[in-house]
């Protein structure tokens, strides 16, 4: 199934794999393992489709201050993710970018994610952006230090600071922006997730958990999608 108008840009938070483990009395990491089961056919079904654009939200800047052994399995999660799917991934040409501060990350997780990003750099598919050690207003202060060391050092002045010339030093530079935000589970926020890029996304809030959604879940979505009238701020009358 193919549905038209397509978004380019989806952008997905989520949420719900620890309660979907409490549901069913297993543990946090069972919940975790369960949704990246429910994220492999997301990213494979975007990719067929024509998607252009799947930006996924896997740690926040925030998720840090989760309970240490979780945050260790959570890593080691980031580090299995890449090894098992990036063979598929490098086949079906999806290039890997992602957002966030991977200094940050653990060096297993660093490493992992470096290679993914080399590794699949030429591709011409679908562009898969993870999240990782990511926040919005971190994205933007690192943007406007960006801006600050060009005016500096003469490659551009403060007159000619544009919207334009500030997406251009975002992480998602020269890709579109986002068109639809898909958040699981019923909680109805942004969570500090690509918020300059999302000034006139359609935003969808199922109730199901995440490691419940199904591709099913998501044609479903984006057939509402399709159905929505967008203005951009504008009238149609």
């Amino acid at each position: 199934m193919q549905t038209k108008p397509l978004p380019r840009h989806v952008a997905i938070i989520m949420d719900g794999n620890g309660r979907w483990a409490r549901q069913h009395a297993f543990s946090v990491m069972r919940g975790h393992r369960q949704g990246v089961e429910a994220l492999r056919e997301i990213i494979r079904y975007s990719s067929n489709i024509g998607i252009e654009v799947l930006s996924l939200y896997a740690f926040s800047t925030e998720n840090w201050s989760r309970p240490e052994p979780e945050v260790a399995a959570l890593m080691r999660l980031i580090v299995e993710f890449f090894h098992s799917e990036i063979d598929e991934l490098h086949e079906n040409r999806v290039r890997i970018r992602i957002l966030g501060d991977i200094d940050g990350l653990t060096q297993s997780a660093r490493e992992a994610v470096k290679k993914a990003q080399e590794h699949t750099a030429g591709n011409t598919g679908m562009q898969l952006n993870i999240a990782l050690n990511y926040g919005a207003r971190d994205e933007l202060v690192r943007a406007f230090r960006l801006l600050q060391q060009d005016i500096e050092e003469g490659r551009t002045t403060l007159d000619a600071v544009t919207w334009e010339a500030i997406a251009g030093k975002l992480y998602t530079c020269n890709q579109p922006d986002v068109d639809l935000i898909i958040r699981t589970s019923g909680e109805q926020r942004l969570s500090n997730f690509l918020l300059a890029q999302s000034a006139y996304a359609e935003m969808l809030f199922p109730e199901k958990l995440w490691p419940d959604y199904t591709v099913g879940d998501y044609q479903d979505a984006l057939k509402a999608y399709a159905g929505r009238e967008r203005r951009f701020g504008g009238r149609t009358t």
